[in-house]
């Protein structure tokens, strides 16, 4: 039995216990998991193991890693369920990357701007798709996190544009818990993302918003018993990564 595997089933576990608690069932969670800074060959062992969804941080990073996947799968040496995986950006997105990022991902969950929308929309335009997205939302004071401000004018801009937006697709929202806080500050930040849902749901009936990306492998039970629908775990998976420079934190999606 591969560490990788062990790994899975205890965060399978974890998510069984949690939801339990909170009379949910493991269907209504879906797993993340971050491959970010890992190898291909990782992404194909996650894959044989069942995972079909993956989080990274970088166009740049992604971009090689891509070509790797492409190698290792033609090549026949893995066995790759290709066709059912998907690969989402969770980092931060400069629009001046959106074309590349339109065509190198499965969808983008870190949706930020309505300038950001709207060149990615433009740039699945060009490519013929409809882009799954999700909208980041930042519920915290600290300097280095994305993300709307939920009460801005560009929030609401946001909301009222995306509808229009032909070739996205979007799913939900995404939120980053704030750092080395008491249990019940992490729990607010959920609970409020939950909130915002309602609310923009209610306004901007023509959103549909079912996606609550929020958790990861620190905090991701809280946020299954506050309602979570996906959550983002690569420590717990893949084991501890070199710790992120300060100004890379908010890139994560996943610590």
């Amino acid at each position: 039995m591969t560490s990788l595997r062990e790994n899975l089933e205890r965060v399978e576990a974890a998510i069984e216990q949690a939801c339990r608690r909170a009379g949910r069932s493991p269907s209504e969670i879906e797993l993340m998991a971050v491959s970010k800074t890992y190898p291909a060959s990782i992404i194909c062992e996650a894959a044989s193991l069942g995972l079909h969804l993956f989080g990274e941080n970088r166009v740049q990073e992604f971009a090689a890693k891509a070509a790797d996947l492409a190698a290792l799968h033609g090549s026949g040496s893995v066995a790759t369920p290709a066709e059912h995986t998907a690969v989402h950006l969770i980092g931060h997105l400069q629009s001046n990357k959106s074309a590349r990022a339109a065509e190198l991902f499965d969808g983008i969950d870190s949706l930020d701007s309505l300038r950001l929308a709207e060149r990615l929309d433009d740039a699945a335009r060009r490519l013929g798709k409809r882009l799954p997205v999700l909208i980041e939302v930042k519920l915290s004071e600290e300097d280095t996190k994305s993300g709307l401000d939920p009460g801005s004018a560009e929030a609401e801009q946001v909301m009222e544009r995306l509808p229009d937006l032909d070739h996205l697709d979007v799913r939900g929202l995404m939120t980053i818990a704030p750092w080395g806080v008491a249990e019940e500050v992490t729990r607010a930040c959920f609970r409020s993302l939950r909130d915002w849902r309602d609310r923009w749901d209610s306004a901007h009936p023509r959103l549909s918003l079912h996606v609550l990306s929020m958790g990861m492998s620190g905090d991701f039970p809280i946020a299954i018993e506050e309602g979570a629908t996906r959550i983002r775990i690569g420590t717990a998976l893949f084991g501890r990564r070199k710790k992120p420079e300060p100004t890379q934190i908010d890139e994560a999606g996943e610590e």
